[in-house]
């Protein structure tokens, strides 16, 4: 008989009262699949596997999981695939957001059921980088992420794509009258035309740039092309350090504390990046006891320039950023911001990697703390009468003439009443006004999902408007632009005051101040809470789990239960 350990394929038995039998009987089925009792005995990596035939971001993952193995195997690991839920952003209803806490439950639970000594996560897409964070960070099983990467922009008519910045542009144009039906089609052909994430500094981009900055994956691994062999380089390194976490015992905990969620939250500043990004880090930090202060978010947000010119905020794609240094190139341009003896996966403090020697780096897309694209931090939090515990601006991506602003609310009930209604000749709206939407946020049934880019109402797009300031309670892609206040807590849905606004009401935005007030009296607001509607519960399934357990966006919008405490 082998020794008895606690380790490997004798890591969390099935309970059969008889320890041994359990053992033996575990080892007598993976016979079966043809392991002999020496790699048996070896330490597992467990691959966490996100790939899906629904999920054109993650088509590649056969070929990185085999590089992963290759990793594994020369290190003295045995590699072992396993698959879980997977998130493909354009896919889902009502939206991916709504899944990623059930993503976060499937790899907690995994990882923690199935007998691995350390786990790969293998992700790209949208929400599931943090799904797998949140979950790998509650099960405390040795980790590492693998990022998918992003694809390669592609051609049209002489002119650079990338989903979906350049989606969203096209679709404006097209919405204006200025593209045809035959022109939009071809635009749609070639926005995303290889395997890999949006290969712009969307919520992807963000997450795998977060995902680094965290430490909780490789340096230099964010931004590698899914289609590079560098990714398949990094797939292999991965695979090797896994096992290195499972001898040394290195569990996520030790890498994702308070100071690397603060470094993080920094590089999402610096890098212009997702509005989604605040949410998903407060739902990681709060996996460890941490919260995500909005005010915090503002003081950093004042003192860290916006140094990545990548779209939407600027004018490059992913790929380039991969060339012109990554974000090891933004960490040292940041280094006297950060807190350096955090550690990282690779065994190594942010210190000691930012010491080494930089190489080349392209200031014209990675800017120098000294020439930023922007003095100040690409994201901004917003209090007032109407969003008492916050909201989100990225200004990176907005028109300033809209900062200082007062406006006529036009008001639409639901993401339902808007499709009807946004594009109605009669409907009643000036470029001036302020769009606000209400009951689009976690717990309204629509799972918070990215509409808060209000399209601009037709008549209005044809007329050359091009912007207006949008307020929700919803959530929108890191690929899009505009004067667009989100997050709006507490949201409509939850007795929040922007559930109260009606068409004609003023609203004043002041960026300056940080300010978003609704201009009603107090004794007007109570006669609306009084005749208010409750949103109509969720009758079963995860829908009502989510409905039910769903915390609002400043908490990152995780299950109540799920938080450290």
């Amino acid at each position: 008989m082998a020794k008895r350990q606690d380790q490997g394929l004798a890591r969390g038995l099935t309970n059969y009262g008889d320890r041994d039998f359990s053992l033996y009987l575990r080892r007598s089925f993976a016979k079966a699949m043809g392991y002999s009792l020496d790699t048996l005995s070896k330490p597992i990596v467990g691959i966490a596997d996100s790939s899906s035939g629904y999920n054109n971001c993650h088509r590649n993952f056969p070929e990185l999981i085999e590089a992963v193995k290759r990793g594994v195997l020369a290190t003295g690991g045995l590699p072992m695939t396993f698959p879980t839920v997977s998130l493909a952003e354009p896919m889902l209803h009502p939206t991916s957001m709504m899944f990623r806490n059930l993503m976060s439950i499937d790899t907690e639970e995994m990882i923690r059921a199935q007998p691995m000594d350390a786990v790969v996560l293998v992700g790209g897409c949208d929400k599931t980088v943090p799904a797998q964070i949140m979950g790998a960070t509650s099960a405390g099983r040795p980790a590492i992420q693998l990022l998918g990467g992003p694809m390669i922009s592609a051609q049209h008519e002489g002119e650079r794509l990338g989903a979906c910045t350049d989606c969203r542009r096209f679709w404006a144009r097209y919405r204006a009258g200025e593209l045809g039906d035959d022109e939009i089609e071809g635009v749609e052909s070639r926005l995303a035309t290889t395997a890999g994430t949006c290969p712009v500094m969307g919520t992807a981009s963000t997450m795998a740039c977060i995902a680094e900055a965290l430490g909780i994956a490789l340096p230099g691994t964010a931004a590698i092309p899914a289609v590079h062999a560098d990714r398949l380089r990094a797939a292999e390194e991965t695979g090797r350090r896994a096992v290195e976490l499972a001898t040394q015992g290195v569990t996520p905990d030790q890498i994702v504390t308070e100071k690397s969620i603060e470094n993080a939250l920094r590089v999402l500043l610096a890098i212009g990046g997702s509005t989604n990004g605040i949410i998903h880090l407060a739902a990681i930090a709060g996996r460890i006891g941490v919260e995500v202060s909005l005010e915090r978010l503002n003081e950093i947000s004042d003192e860290t320039p916006v140094l990545v010119n990548l779209k939407p905020a600027g004018e490059h794609y992913m790929e380039d950023f991969y060339a012109a240094g990554g974000l090891g190139a933004v960490l040292r341009e940041l280094r006297d911001m950060l807190h350096l003896e955090t550690m990282t996966v690779a065994g190594e403090t942010l210190g000691a990697r930012l010491a080494r020697d930089p190489g080349y780096v392209d200031s014209e897309i990675i800017r120098p703390t000294a020439d930023p694209i922007d003095p100040v931090g690409g994201l901004v939090a917003l209090f007032g009468s109407l969003a008492p515990d916050g909201a989100i601006l990225k200004r990176a991506a907005a028109d300033e003439a809209l900062f200082e602003a007062e406006g006529r609310a036009v008001v639409f009930s639901s993401p339902a009443d808007l499709a009807e209604r946004i594009d109605d000749p009669d409907l009643d709206v000036a470029p001036e006004d302020f769009l606000v939407l209400q009951n689009a946020g976690p717990k309204s049934g629509y799972g918070m999902p990215e509409c808060g880019y209000l399209p601009i109402p037709g008549k209005l797009a044809r007329a050359g408007v091009k912007d207006m300031v949008r307020i929700s309670d919803a959530r929108m892609s890191g690929t899009a632009f505009g004067t667009i206040v989100l997050h709006v807590t507490p949201e409509a849905a939850d007795g929040g005051p922007l559930g109260l606004v009606r068409s004609g009401d003023a609203i004043r935005l002041s960026v300056k101040n940080r300010r978003i007030d609704l201009d009603v009296a107090e004794g007007e607001l109570e006669r609306r809470r009084a005749e208010a509607t409750p949103i109509a519960a969720e009758p079963r399934g995860y829908a009502k789990l989510y409905q039910d357990h769903v915390l609002q966006a400043d908490q990152g919008c995780d299950f109540d239960f799920l938080r450290s405490v």
